[in-house]
């Protein structure tokens, strides 16, 4: 299938609107326009997130929180698998008709492309990381014209935003969403120079991972595995541009829309899943005992790590040059962070906290007026203990009643 050429859009990460029949429709699905995340919370999971309740301060809205594997990997998955199953499980139960995801293209494993599934094992084709943009809900149209009217769809938080703003207008009869936690990401082409930079031999590079114990952990096709601690990566040798606004801006990191997100940030080695409603108990249940599922732990203390991030974000937000660490301690930091710094929900909890200021620094620099617009409560709300609360003309307006 050729999709249509996407209209140029300001801020955006090619979602796939802007692609179908009514492409005005951005205006008002666009996570980088004006979200109302409160508005949309309630539709999706009967209330808004609760700062004081648990952890949906960090979080949104949820159910439970969960450490996971599937007791036998699948091949070629990222983690173990847990995402393109339930995508298989629905399928094979009936639940669905199709499941929208992406899948690598033929000629550049790492690029992603939007794929309608209707086959559970077509599914196996979709396993692990892509790196890019992809026009998922361009789908949409061609799934509903198909006679698709119950559907998964498998996506990231600005995908997920759009889907959850238009929902209520497709005429669908369900439909489930699985979110993965989405951060930093860029072109294929970007990517493909972050290769290069860690491996004289980036093209043989089948699986990279960012892992909770601060390492990146790197597989090619020849069997060799590589681990590179985060203080070692060439992350000052990439352009200031690598990351684009959008990634560097995002309000949800947790994808917080979903029934169900799975990422690793809280897994301590494992997948962290957040169930966020009843269908996100449905999406976990179809596993059954192929899933091994105990209580996420917490260990370590946050406070200094974000600190510290909030102080190079503010310089890199501002143009100046990032403090570097000297090589000397580099090894030796990258022995204690795994055993020192913040683990499990604790290491959570600081990504969300770096997103949320990284989202409210460079947008302050870059692009104020969207400000009042753009940033919604729950990142205040993040920021808020470090010292960063909104100026007068960064929220809007409200009558006092």
């Amino acid at each position: 299938m050729t999709l249509p050429a996407a209209p140029h859009r300001d801020l955006c990460t090619d979602c796939g609107v802007s692609r179908t029949a009514e492409p005005s429709r951005c205006a008002r699905a666009c996570q980088f326009i004006k979200p109302d995340y409160p508005q949309l919370e309630k539709a999706v999971h009967g209330r808004q997130r609760a700062p004081n309740q648990g952890d949906e301060r960090f979080f949104g809205v949820y159910f439970e929180l969960l450490r996971a594997r599937l007791r036998s990997p699948k091949k070629n998955a990222q983690w173990t698998g847990i995402t393109t199953r339930i995508g298989e499980r629905l399928l094979e139960t009936g639940d669905v008709d199709a499941v929208l995801t992406v899948r690598p293209d033929e000629h550049d494993r790492w690029r992603p492309v939007p794929v309608l599934v209707t086959d559970p094992a077509d599914m196996a084709g979709c396993r692990g990381m892509r790196m890019g943009y992809a026009p998922l809900l361009s789908l949409l149209e061609p799934a509903i014209a198909s006679g698709y009217r119950r559907l998964a769809v498998i996506g990231i938080p600005c995908q997920v935003y759009a889907l959850r703003a238009l929902e209520q207008e497709l005429g669908v009869e369900k439909i489930y969403v699985i979110g993965t936690p989405c951060s930093d990401n860029t072109s294929t082409e970007n990517f493909h120079q972050f290769l290069r930079l860690l491996s004289r031999r980036p093209e043989q590079i089948n699986y990279l991972e960012f892992r909770a114990d601060y390492r990146v952990e790197l597989r090619f096709d020849d069997g060799e595995t590589r681990e590179i601690p985060f203080l070692k990566l060439p992350i000052s040798k990439l352009p200031s541009d690598f990351f684009p606004l959008t990634c560097r801006t995002c309000v949800d990191y947790t994808n917080s829309l979903a029934d169900l997100t799975v990422g690793y940030m809280g897994g301590e080695g494992d997948q962290w899943l957040i169930v966020r409603n009843e269908r996100g108990r449905e999406l976990v249940e179809l596993l059954g005992d192929e899933l091994a599922a105990s209580e996420p732990g917490s260990a370590g203390k946050r406070v200094g790590s974000v600190k510290g991030f909030l102080k190079n974000t503010e310089r890199a937000a501002g143009g100046l040059p990032l403090r570097t660490m000297p090589d000397w301690l580099r090894p030796l930091m990258g022995w204690l962070m795994p055993r020192i710094g913040p683990r499990g929900l604790e290491f959570a909890r600081a990504r969300v906290e770096m997103k949320a200021i990284e989202t409210v620094l460079h947008l302050r620099r870059q692009q104020p007026r969207r400000m009042k617009h753009m940033v919604p409560d729950h990142v205040w709300r993040v920021v808020r203990p470090y010292g960063l609360n909104p100026r007068p003309e960064e929220k809007e307006k409200t009558e006092d009643c």
